[in-house]
């Protein structure tokens, strides 16, 4: 008996509880159950194609794969077998290199600051897969005494296929002290004539809302459609507009394109490292950047998670306010539970952009 009571105490010490997402090892129950209820681990996080361990974000990914430590076995596959923009791993070579040929996407051509007609987009097309999305980028010059007061001086949208739908200089309402022209390549010639703020607020608001309702929009969203960009706070500051937050799909704050500490990256960096090309070599272009952060927008759009969790209920990552499972639970409950169950009440703590391809397919 005291034999028996020995060999049970020493199974108790070496006993580990391992995460079935991440894989981190836990002494005891209760540590593994507390650091999913912080982890937020669920299918649509960032996982290696190797091992299949979920990751924070693309950039701890990359550094699990190629980074200057990475796991030797997964690195060794993903060495002759994955992709450095996307990071999938293929079946081979062969599929691999057949991959890249669109998965490496050439940079826009940049408009500069040629003037462009406009005119007015009544009905914007896109592929039927949700809402549709709008991408938006802004130039701007300096106000104010320093000339630290950011004016928008030049805005353009495009659609999802990167058509222009709106491009437009823009008049700032208070005088330009410093135009910027390093990164802008604009001076005063270009907005002479330029759009007055009122009547570009306007125009943007009606591509935008679609036709819908602002209280709807709010709410549910329908006809409105999504607006893509890069800090894009930014950009509406300076154009003093406000747009539903649940219809903005910002690349520089969605947590899967962040740094590990959850810092953003910039659009610089983002499109490098996931488009395949450069951009803001010279001056910048409103039209290359909408294009850059529409492009990033579709391509994390168009992980298909959902088919990886057949089992798991979709119905409770559509709504943008996510609440825990973890929390309906006791404590004893959840310590009885083993790591694969808990990991399937796990859900994110935001709303991964699959989704929008797929709530255009809800009953």
């Amino acid at each position: 008996m005291a034999f028996e009571a020995e060999s049970d105490f020493s199974k108790q010490l070496t006993t580990r509880h391992k995460c079935s997402a991440c894989f981190k090892q836990y002494n005891k129950k209760e540590h593994l159950v507390e650091h999913m209820k912080v982890s937020y681990h669920s299918v649509h996080q960032p996982r290696c194609g190797v091992c299949l361990k979920h990751c924070k974000s693309f950039e701890s990914l990359r550094e699990h794969v190629i980074g200057p430590l990475p796991k030797e076995d997964c690195s060794r596959v993903f060495s002759e077998q994955g992709c450095n923009l996307c990071l999938k791993v293929f079946d081979s070579p062969i599929s691999l290199s057949e991959h890249k040929r669109s998965c490496r996407l050439p940079a826009p051509s940049p408009i500069g600051t040629m003037k462009l007609p406009y005119s007015d987009p009544i009905v914007v097309s896109h592929n039927g897969r949700g809402p549709g999305a709008i991408a938006i980028d802004c130039e701007m010059v300096g106000g104010g005494d320093d000339g630290t007061l950011d004016l928008c001086a030049l805005v353009c949208l495009i659609d999802e296929d990167e058509n222009v739908i709106f491009h437009t200089y823009v008049r700032p309402q208070i005088p330009v002290t410093n135009y910027r022209y390093e990164i802008t390549g604009l001076t005063e010639e270009h907005l002479r004539d330029a759009m007055p703020l009122k009547l570009v607020q306007e125009k943007i608001l009606q591509i935008l809302y679609n036709g819908e309702s602002i209280v709807r929009a709010r709410m549910q969203g329908g006809k409105a459609r999504l607006l893509v960009g890069h800090a894009l706070e930014h950009d509406l500051d300076c154009l003093r507009m406000t747009y539903p937050d649940n219809l903005l799909r910002d690349t520089a704050k969605y947590p899967p394109l962040m740094k590990t500490n959850l810092v953003c990256h910039s659009l610089k960096y983002l499109t490098q490292k996931y488009l395949g090309y450069n951009i803001q070599t010279s001056f910048h272009d409103p039209y290359v950047d909408s294009v850059s952060a529409m492009r990033l927008y579709k391509r994390m759009r168009a992980q298909d998670h959902l088919n990886d969790a057949s089992e798991i209920s979709t119905d409770a990552y559509i709504s943008q306010n996510v609440t825990s499972k973890f929390d309906s639970l006791r404590a004893k409950e959840l310590e009885q539970m083993s790591p694969d169950e808990l990991y399937e009440i796990s859900r994110p703590n935001y709303k991964c952009w699959c989704l929008d391809s797929s709530q255009a397919i809800q009953p």
